[in-house]
């Protein structure tokens, strides 16, 4: 898939709550077609010493309106600088970069979303293509607190939503493998994105359960192409690089401690 390198003008800031922020970028010609999973690599501009580029999820892209949207999570000088960006703002993005996740091969196809954190933002984009193709997605997420579930309304909208806390405000209580709705349904595949301790959770259950798993790595990516090695992991055919290979990977190509 072809890589661009633009300048993207920032058409919406909202912050969702103190640690996270959305932003909508759009471009003066339509954007180009990006599968869910991909990543961008923002440039980030105003902070002395930010000198490499941030890699950040495709949270979903709007065809009608010609919006890329990022859920930028607030962790450091880079990405505090990225969420002070304003309604008509610059910001150099390189994308769509890496392989994305696996599109059902039929409507009938049962997928479980996972995620947990800022691991929810790919999440959504594909929850909409599943939709978009005549499916139901369902959506599982994990979160301290109600107050940290994200972009919960945009989800319930794409699907069949279940939510587990950490104390009980919202959903069950409970991390996402104790959710009760692994017991009560059969799943044809499942995908994963967030913390790793909750992506080898999802990926243990699922192995026990011989479902198919595919999950997305947040390896520090400092170039997006494979050239800095920044972001190698060992898998089942040697040490690959997680941008270019990834950063969707089914989890049994993966040699994490099962």
């Amino acid at each position: 898939m072809k890589k661009y390198c633009l300048n993207l003008t920032v058409s919406s800031s909202k912050q969702l709550n103190e640690r996270y922020v959305l932003l909508k970028l759009t471009h003066e010609r339509p954007l180009p077609d990006m599968m869910p999973g991909q990543f961008v690599e923002v440039k980030v501009d105003g902070s002395p010493h930010t000198y490499l580029r941030r890699p950040i999820s495709i949270n979903f892209f709007d065809r009608e309106n010609n919006e890329l949207w990022l859920l930028i999570a607030i962790v450091g000088e880079g990405t505090k600088q990225l969420s002070l960006l304003q309604t008509g703002d610059l910001l150099n993005c390189v994308f769509p970069l890496g392989r994305g996740f696996t599109l059902p091969s039929a409507p009938q196809e049962r997928i479980l979303l996972v995620g947990g954190g800022v691991g929810v933002a790919p999440l959504l984009y594909l929850g909409h293509v599943i939709r978009q193709s005549g499916g139901m997605p369902t959506f599982l997420l994990g979160a301290r607190s109600a107050t940290a579930i994200l972009e919960r309304e945009l989800f319930e909208q794409t699907g069949r939503l279940y939510l587990t806390t950490e104390d009980g405000t919202a959903g069950e209580r409970g991390f996402v493998t104790q959710h009760s709705i692994l017991a009560k349904e059969r799943f044809h595949r499942i995908v994963t994105c967030g913390p790793t301790p909750m992506m080898k959770a999802v990926a243990r259950y699922a192995k026990a359960e011989g479902i198919c798993c595919e999950v997305s790595l947040e390896n520090m990516m400092a170039c997006g192409i494979g050239a800095c090695l920044c972001c190698v992991e060992k898998t089942v055919k040697g040490h690959v690089c997680v941008c270019t290979e990834g950063p969707v990977f089914n989890s049994n190509d993966l040699l994490w401690q099962l």
